[in-house]
């Protein structure tokens, strides 16, 4: 992230490990950023996200009782969401293209295995704030645009 300043951006890292959340910090202050809080669940996000107004959102998978894809909809679809459109980075162990699939319908901007490396993080940090995905808001998905590039020969009703 050479040409990349973090120091303004508001970072928000959920997860109900305090070593991971410790780490996810530390990379982000070695990256730059200056301004990070944190919460140990999806109900604490939500709640600090009333009050803190983050830029971008990194967020483990598996937390009780609220987890990071209850979160994600939550923020996403409740109408008194206090920032629907904010960036969210998932990171979690599960990698199974099944699991990716359902993170992305849920509404992530972004997914990252663990374990996590700074080079990564930055890298997903830059894709939200260098390539925003268009918001779409349809009948069964609210979230970022899911396609990653578009495809000029595709013909069927419902191309963009």
């Amino acid at each position: 992230m050479d040409t990349f300043n973090l120091e303004r951006l508001n970072f928000l890292v959920v997860d109900d490990s305090s070593h991971m959340r410790s780490l996810v910090r530390s990379v982000l202050h070695g990256l730059g950023a200056k301004h990070i809080e944190e919460a140990t669940d999806g109900a604490d996000a939500y709640a600090r996200l009333c009050t803190y107004a983050a830029d971008v959102v990194i967020c483990d998978w598996q937390m009780s009782p609220m987890d990071g894809l209850e979160f994600v909809r939550l923020l996403r679809t409740a109408t008194n969401s206090p920032n629907p459109f904010v960036p969210v980075i998932m990171l979690t162990a599960h990698t199974e293209t099944k699991r990716v699939m359902e993170a992305r319908d849920a509404g992530i901007t972004e997914f990252l295995a663990k374990p996590i490396s700074a080079q990564q993080l930055g890298s997903r940090i830059r894709a939200v704030i260098e390539h925003p995905r268009p918001f779409v808001r349809a009948e069964s998905y609210i979230g970022p645009d899911r396609r990653r590039r578009q495809d000029p020969d595709f013909e069927g009703p419902e191309r963009r």
